[in-house]
């Protein structure tokens, strides 16, 4: 079937009449459709009937915009299965996970829908008497929203709803791995009676779309999620243009196991952030590093454990791991376990592409752990985005937090002790964004705060209130009725 890009509330091809599949990479014979091939006519386009419809939007009272979000919220919960199943489909995660990406979407757009009657401002007392000051949130403008495939629907859902709460006209282009279930997203909100331009939407590429988008005088901000390296780049096209640029960038997330932890506790959460979505998740647990007196036990179970992992396509309900995104990261992934051989790391598990019977027609890889892994090693410095989980052996508490920060990113980060006090310092003492105490590094909640430091981002945060704040300006505003000029600063 032959899909279209939706702008100004109508569905139209690419101006150019170019087009591109999306392959399932569970089963490469299985396309789920065929999309327009965006350029920069069709970004001109998408971007016009934004700007149209601003004023208007911008103008609707932010508690009538949140009810829109409360509507299209219910379409989710009712088309949550289809859409899981289209979605394991496409990306490839196990269905049980597409559901979660699924709620996570629904959850967001009932937490976002509510805020539109908490864009909470502030009043504040004036240095001058008969005289009254408050500030009060305003939308940036037109938002550009870049979107990853390993989150399809629960990431854009992060950036859209809380633009749109706040009064933004918005530009989406999704993944050019996701189209389909991209589409299937915004059906929703055509069918929840989105007004025309609000929202639009631009399947392609980053080199032809995403770059024209960015590059657009008329967009006032730049949301994306990706990369280092096209967030560095997007960054500068940003500055020069003085736009709002969010960036949500790499992760190489650590998980430290104390010597008083819960081994097999441990394990199962080591597992499930290491191999969860196939690895493929910013804040999956790429590296483990483990007191020594734990570290032989701990390894055995974790191997044990990862031997009965069973790949396939995820819409089989015993499959646990499912495909990896595509052939170029299949190849991306290998390429970095064979290095990690070279560098001298010691292969526990795995290191293979799998291509035994019904998995030669998809792109797996099999679960791979290296142990002996040292900070000097690039497997433990780059991120992977894959199947794939470093080990390294720490002498105590301090090394351990030496070599969980001795990294470019910062985003989650989890430590397995039963000491409270050894829980408090790892607070405070991991440089990551995020923190979990006896658990994984994946499972964020839609009503905090989600992002991390260095290289991770540029500073802002997804989800919780914290979100509403990437969308949003303030405005100060000053009313004098004492009916005479009032100087400030005691001016005489």
């Amino acid at each position: 079937m032959k899909y279209k890009n939706w702008i100004g509330g109508n569905w139209v091809d690419a101006k150019s009449g170019r087009t591109f599949q999306s392959i399932s990479p569970a089963d490469n014979s299985d396309i789920l459709g065929e999309f327009p091939f965006s350029e920069k006519q069709d970004v001109n386009a998408a971007v016009e009937a934004a700007d149209k419809a601003f004023h208007d939007w911008s103008h609707i009272p932010s508690p009538r915009r949140g009810e829109l979000l409360f509507a299209v919220g219910e379409l989710l919960k009712g088309r949550k299965e289809e859409l899981a199943k289209i979605m394991t489909r496409e990306m490839g995660k196990v269905l049980n996970e597409a559901r979660g990406d699924v709620q996570e979407a629904i959850d967001m757009a009932y937490y976002v829908g509510g805020e539109g009657r908490r864009l909470l401002g502030y009043v504040t007392p004036s240095e001058l008497p008969n005289k009254t000051c408050y500030a009060i949130r305003r939308p940036v403008g037109r938002v550009a929203l870049i979107t990853p495939w390993n989150f399809p629907i629960a990431v854009p859902s992060w950036k859209i709803f809380p633009a749109l709460i706040a009064g933004n006209t918005i530009v989406w282009k999704p993944a050019q791995d996701t189209p389909r279930i991209a589409y299937e997203f915004s059906r929703v909100f055509e069918e929840a009676g989105i007004p025309k331009g609000v929202f639009n939407l631009l399947f392609g590429f980053g080199r032809e779309a995403g770059q024209a988008l960015v590059e657009h005088a008329k967009i006032d901000m730049i949301s994306f999620t990706g990369s280092v390296d096209v967030g560095r780049h997007i960054y500068e096209m940003g500055a020069k243009k003085i736009n709002h640029v969010h960036l949500e960038l790499g992760g190489k997330n650590p998980i430290l196991v104390m010597e008083d932890a819960g081994l097999e506790l441990a394990a199962d959460a080591i597992l499930w952030s290491a191999f969860g979505t196939t690895g493929q998740r910013c804040t999956a647990c790429s590296r483990l590093i483990v007191v020594e007196s734990v570290h032989d036990p701990l390894i055995a179970i974790l191997v044990k454990k990862a031997k009965k992992l069973k790949l396939g396509n995820g819409l089989n309900a015993d499959v646990e791991i499912g495909p990896v995104i595509n052939k170029t990261q299949l190849k991306s992934i290998h390429d970095y376990v064979e290095l990690g051989i070279k560098e001298g790391a010691k292969l526990e598990i795995g290191g293979k592409i799998a291509t035994e019977g019904d998995l030669a027609k998809g792109t797996f890889y099999m679960p791979t752990i290296f142990t002996g892994v040292t900070p000097e090693m690039r497997i433990f410095q780059e991120e992977i985005f894959g199947p794939v989980l470093t080990v390294s052996k720490a002498k105590g508490y301090e090394h351990a937090i030496e070599l969980a920060n001795d990294t470019q990113f910062g985003l989650s980060s989890a430590i397995f002790t039963r000491n409270v006090y050894t829980a408090q310092r790892a607070i405070d003492d991991l440089e990551a964004g995020i923190t979990y105490i006896n658990y994984g590094t994946t499972g964020a909640e839609v009503h905090l705060p989600f992002g991390g430091v260095k290289n991770t981002g540029n500073g802002g945060r997804e989800a919780g209130q914290a979100a509403i704040e990437q969308y949003s300006e303030w405005k100060t505003v000053y009313i004098d009725y004492s009916g005479h000029l009032q100087k400030a600063q005691g001016i005489d």
